[in-house]
């Protein structure tokens, strides 16, 4: 029986460790899919990490994976939102926990994994969605603080990296998994230093899906157009958001509700043969060969 619980561990401890107990469950290998009320439940059994899970699109990953059976961490460096999502999603029957993670931090992303394996017994999947967007400082590549751009590309860049490499072997050793990896349209636009960001992250992902194939896991990003967001309303000028509405065939901005279709197929089997790939969703925003 499925678990509907949302906890935080009290052994977490100094930069967020956390003592786990090795768990023997394994996955059932026939992880047939089963129904909750009209819809299919494809990640039931399955455990899922959304990082950057407290608001905005990464809430309505973690929100839309719990409803179809997964068991969500809602990782997520404000603790206290995190949390907050975590009781939503089991107030409307889902299963998960919050767990605070800095996802530039090595130590912080293995607590986060370890942490997901004391509760759930694995990890399936993992959503790297963690950014600095909302309020985000806008300067040129040539005159922002050095020390801003490395703490900037530290979360942005390195934390895909610093949390895939903290949960790769526990995948590997459920048999494989995916990962999804939020990228944008940015890094085909003239977007400074985060623009940088999301064209590494891009290449990223590629890299990467040689390096994990073998063990199984598959690993895809989505590259967002423009979403209304708070975030994106910190960040964008109303004039400049009505430009780019007007430069999007379908002449809106689009919501997290329309990344989650995609995310989900990336994460479920019926994506088995795709890895290594950028998909965009924006309305039509970039058209590329």
């Amino acid at each position: 029986m499925r678990r509907s619980a949302v906890t935080s561990s009290p052994a977490l401890a100094g930069r967020w460790g956390c003592s786990v107990s090795r768990s023997t469950w394994k996955p059932n290998s026939l992880r047939q899919q089963k129904s909750r009320g009209d819809s299919v439940a494809r990640f039931e059994d399955r455990v899922a990490i959304v990082t950057g899970a407290a608001q905005g699109i990464g809430q309505a990953y973690a929100e839309a994976l719990a409803r179809e059976g997964a068991s969500v961490v809602v990782a997520d460096i404000n603790a206290h939102a995190a949390k907050q999502v975590a009781k939503q999603i089991v107030g409307t029957g889902g299963t998960a926990i919050h767990v605070p993670v800095d996802v530039s931090d090595e130590d912080s992303a293995k607590s986060m994994a370890e942490h997901a394996v004391s509760e759930f017994g694995g990890i399936d999947y993992l959503v790297n969605n963690a950014a600095i967007y909302g309020g985000m400082k806008l300067d040129l590549l040539l005159t922002v603080p050095w020390d801003y751009y490395q703490k900037f590309m530290s979360v942005n860049h390195d934390g895909v990296l610093v949390c895939t490499r903290a949960v790769y072997k526990k995948m590997a050793e459920r048999g494989g998994g995916a990962i999804v990896n939020q990228s944008s349209t940015a890094a085909w636009l003239y977007s400074n230093f985060y623009g940088l960001a999301k064209v590494g992250v891009n290449g990223l992902t590629q890299q990467l899906s040689r390096e994990l194939g073998g063990m199984k896991i598959r690993i895809n990003a989505i590259a967002p157009g423009p979403i209304d967001t708070e975030a994106t309303r910190t960040v964008t000028p109303g004039e400049l958001v009505k430009h780019m509405v007007n430069q999007i065939p379908l002449s809106r901005l689009g919501t997290p509700k329309d990344l989650v279709g995609m995310c989900l197929f990336l994460l479920s089997d019926e994506a088995s043969w795709i890895t290594g790939q950028i998909f965009n969703v924006d309305g039509g925003q970039i058209i590329r060969s």
